[in-house]
């Protein structure tokens, strides 16, 4: 089993990244998005919800999620959080079942901020992209996928999430075993990654 985590920030071009990947394996993947383990703020008021610093290490269960990644690796099944964005809060009744696959992906922009997560990962793999590249596709995912204004989306970029990036985010660079240039686009890179995945699987 190997476990590789891929992180970089927002619109950096993970989820391409990801994508690609899983295409090229041929073994079973199993993709554990960070996003998934956002602590529950379903006890706030939905106006002090929608205030939560989303881009801070604090707003991630990471105990949850360290726990649940080991138990993959123990080759147990988990039952995966579901939360949602639109309303800021963890299901109560909803779960998604994961289980133990031969490679296991861990996806987000704060997995590498976590040292305990750091040391459950055999690859780190950061994705960098240009400021001006990830602000417009954060701007298109925000509005086309999670209803945002386009003021409320330059609004959190400004206030919390280049902020974050800057504290938190491009820091963790320094734990990345590969650096991936140029986002999702750089497929030398994505090739060359797959091939290195392939063949530490088969040693």
């Amino acid at each position: 089993m190997l476990v590789i985590g891929i992180a970089g920030g927002s619109g950096s071009g993970k989820t391409t990244v990801v994508k690609a990947i899983t295409e090229h394996l041929k073994e079973k993947v199993v993709v554990i998005p960070q996003d998934s383990y956002y602590k529950d703020s379903s006890y706030l008021p939905l106006e002090e919800r929608q205030k939560v610093n989303f881009d801070h290490p604090d707003s991630i269960d990471f105990e949850l999620l360290n726990r649940q990644l080991s138990e993959l690796k123990q080759g147990r099944t988990i039952e995966q959080p579901v939360y949602s964005y639109l309303t800021c809060s963890r299901s109560r009744t909803e779960t998604v079942t994961v289980r133990p696959a031969d490679v296991i992906i861990i996806e987000g922009i704060l997995i590498f901020t976590c040292a305990e997560l750091r040391r459950q990962m055999d690859i780190k793999i950061f994705v960098d992209a240009d400021d001006d590249d990830r602000l417009m596709r954060v701007m298109a995912r925000d509005i086309l996928e999670r209803g945002k204004t386009v003021e409320t989306v330059i609004e959190r970029y400004t206030k919390t999430v280049k902020p974050m990036y800057l504290q938190f985010i491009e820091p963790s660079k320094r734990y990345a075993d590969i650096i991936i240039p140029q986002g999702g686009h750089n497929k030398v890179a994505i090739d060359i990654i797959s091939a290195t995945i392939e063949k530490a699987l088969h040693s």
